[in-house]
């Protein structure tokens, strides 16, 4: 069992490589769009992308688990699990909006261990392994320094979900208090913080192949990644990703 964090830091990226170049060839082009069951869409990009991750890992890694968004868990009871997103903001692909991403987090005997997040319309590459850095590409990458929410380029997803999952209040909040609000979201919005670009990222709901990949990174590049009640972890349906100064000011909305 190879539990090397850099070597599978360096396969998650060849990996998602595979998987997010070839949306490429939909991204602003003719693809079959459905929804599902939840109204979310999904599209043959998506399938077919997670279908090549899925074949890449099953011929190097055989007796690793995966679980994917769009064909479900295999041997996800594995020391190594795979976990996959291969289009993370549909919305985005579908609207032809370069923010969408291919997202691979590695569980280690369940724990958040890798992550890669890669924007492929932009090529840029997002990628950490405990205790190994962050990397934007090929370049070491981290968080900004800010102390002051009143100095926060402050992020969200959509309007919708803060709305729908309760956060109103916490957001007004929030928005009063940060210099600059945008919706550069989904994981986009999680390199943006892990890359220096944006101060704090605010998910109201994601599932654990959105959350997967995101720990490490944004662990990794010197930030903060904790849920509304401060904790961290990938499995309780919120993030927060920031620089740590102002990890407690932003919880203290969400008392």
């Amino acid at each position: 069992m190879d539990f090397n964090l850099d070597n599978l830091r360096k396969a998650a990226v060849e990996i998602a490589g595979i998987g997010g170049n070839s949306t490429l060839k939909y991204f602003k082009q003719s693809f079959d769009l459905e929804f599902k069951k939840d109204a979310s869409p999904v599209t043959n990009a998506d399938r077919n992308a997670e279908m090549l991750m899925r074949e890449a890992i099953k011929s190097r890694f055989p007796d690793h688990g995966i679980i994917g968004e769009e064909f479900g868990s295999e041997r996800e009871d594995a020391d190594v699990v795979w976990v996959l997103d291969p289009i993370d903001g549909t919305q985005s692909f579908i609207h032809g909006v370069p923010f969408y991403t291919t997202l691979i987090g590695i569980l280690i005997k369940g724990i958040p261990e890798v992550g890669v997040i890669y924007a492929p319309a932009l090529n840029e590459m997002v990628s950490a392994a405990t205790g190994g850095g962050c990397f934007l590409n090929r370049d070491r990458t981290g968080v900004r320094s800010c102390n002051k929410l009143s100095e926060a380029t402050f992020l969200t997803t959509d309007m919708e979900h803060v709305y729908k999952h309760g956060y109103i209040e916490q957001f007004e909040k929030l928005l009063d208090q940060t210099r600059i609000h945008r919706t550069w979201g989904d994981a986009y919005g999680h390199m943006m913080v892990a890359t220096g670009r944006a101060d704090i990222m605010f998910d109201p709901i994601l599932n654990l192949w959105d959350a997967a990949a995101l720990l490490p990174i944004v662990k990794e590049s010197g930030g903060s990644y904790f849920d509304v009640k401060g904790n961290e972890t990938v499995t309780s349906g919120s993030a927060i990703s920031s620089s740590p100064a102002l990890k407690q000011s932003i919880l203290s909305f969400f008392d």
